[in-house]
């Protein structure tokens, strides 16, 4: 069973999420709202969560074709549901940015492996009713 702590650290809405291995993470709320922008938004966790979990599968996916990676990026962008509470992530697009000796076709068929089978992230946001949307580039 996964463990993770969440402790208030400010008069507003500042929290810091700290797992069983030490990590942290600060969180916030805007200023709009009454925080102090000194973290990420709950929200926008997801879409890291998203990427990292992606990550994670894809490099695994690239490495076992033996595939050579020097760089690689995501450049996640997500649009919420308007006017609801909640307010549900509706579309996510990633852009995948690879460099090294890649094949496209290799990349895309990795990416793809990921998102509709392994990661549980975007298993997890589809089931919400999110759309995911990606592409990939390779850059050498």
């Amino acid at each position: 069973m996964a463990r993770i702590e969440i402790t208030r650290v400010d008069d507003a809405y500042a929290f810091e999420a700290r797992d069983t291995n030490n990590h942290s993470l600060r969180m916030d709320a805007a200023e709009t709202f009454g925080g102090h922008n000194s973290g990420i938004r709950p929200m926008q966790t997801l879409l890291m969560g998203l990427g990292g979990c992606g990550g994670v599968d894809i490099v695994s996916i690239l490495q076992k074709q033996r595939q050579t990676i020097r760089s690689f990026k995501m450049i996640i962008e997500g649009e919420r549901e308007a006017d609801k509470e909640p307010a549900l992530w509706k579309k996510v697009h990633i852009r995948f940015q690879f460099g090294g000796d890649i094949t496209l076709d290799k990349a895309q068929k990795a990416c793809a492996l990921s998102l509709d089978k392994y990661c549980s992230v975007a298993a997890t946001l589809r089931a919400a009713g999110c759309t995911i949307e990606w592409d990939v580039e390779v850059i050498d």
